[in-house]
């Protein structure tokens, strides 16, 4: 009997099958639109999420889980418990689950074994993690072999995006109004790089076309950094971009695994609605 149980948070974007496999508990997240809240889970589709955003003249905000969320995931029966979190660097996520492990040890002692893990990554690239987690733990690999395993498939993920509409950043402050206006004009798309905790703007791409091939060149570039035996895409409401970019790379790469994901409120609160992403490990 496996005795090690997975946990994650709401913001990891993650495909019907691997949640399956994986057995992976999902700690919800909450998103607002002025003074209402939404589970981002059970209220709210993600196409909902996203027409809604377009009728929002304000970014909706994302609440961490609490400490107390954790604290019921982690009142199960398996005695070994791995939390795996949105990178810290952009989120409050990590921080919950420690002061929940601390709750939980104050109140209970080493009844369990838990150990809070910080990606580094969020969304499509934590969804792999996850998927390989949860095939170690189907392995029966013991907690340590699990935990160093983790710490080299981080350092391996390979992650990139491209964003349709800066119009999100511009809400958020993140990018100057009128320099913004003027990429959304011109019709540039925004290249990002997922590495090291955070999200870094790396490239541009006239048009939509153009965005989408400097995303797989530049997973064809660094795809020799990991195994490439996992693809992810993740899409913001765009299915069809992401059938492109699995199209495109199946046609060079003989991967064991493609999953095709929707990229969630948390996530896509910064992305906008039309982004693009692909992971592979």
């Amino acid at each position: 009997m496996k005795n090690i149980k997975l946990i994650t948070d709401g913001s990891c974007d993650l495909s019907q099958q691997i949640i399956e496999e994986s057995q992976v508990e999902i700690v919800d997240v909450m998103v607002s639109f002025g003074d209402k809240s939404y589970s981002t889970r059970t209220d709210i589709t993600i196409s909902q999420f996203y027409d809604m955003m377009k009728d929002f003249n304000e970014l909706p905000k994302t609440s961490c889980p609490s400490p107390n969320q954790f604290i019921e995931a982690f009142n199960c029966q398996e005695d070994n418990i791995i939390v795996l979190c949105l990178t810290s660097k952009l989120s409050g996520i990590y921080n919950s689950a420690v002061l929940a492990k601390k709750m939980y040890e104050e109140e209970f002692g080493n009844k369990k074994r838990v150990e809070i893990i910080d990606s580094t990554t969020g969304c499509i690239g934590q969804g792999l993690l996850v998927s390989q987690v949860g095939r170690m733990i189907n392995d029966n690999k013991d907690m340590d072999e699990i935990l160093k395993k983790i710490d080299e498939l981080k350092n391996e993920l390979v992650f990139y995006g491209a964003l349709h509409t800066l119009e999100n950043a511009i809400k958020g402050g993140r990018i100057n109004p009128i320099a913004g206006r003027i990429a959304n004009v011109l019709n540039l798309k925004g290249i990002v790089h997922v590495t090291d905790g955070l999200v870094k703007p790396i490239d541009k791409a006239r048009g939509e076309k153009n965005s989408i091939n400097k995303v797989v060149d530049y997973i064809k570039n660094n795809i020799d950094k990991c195994s490439g035996k996992i693809l992810a895409v993740g899409h913001a409401n765009c299915p069809e971009k992401a059938l492109k970019v699995k199209e495109i790379l199946e046609q060079t790469y003989n991967f064991e695994e493609i999953h095709i994901m929707e990229v969630g409120p948390s996530m896509g609160v910064y992305t906008a609605e039309g982004a693009i992403l692909a992971a592979v490990l």
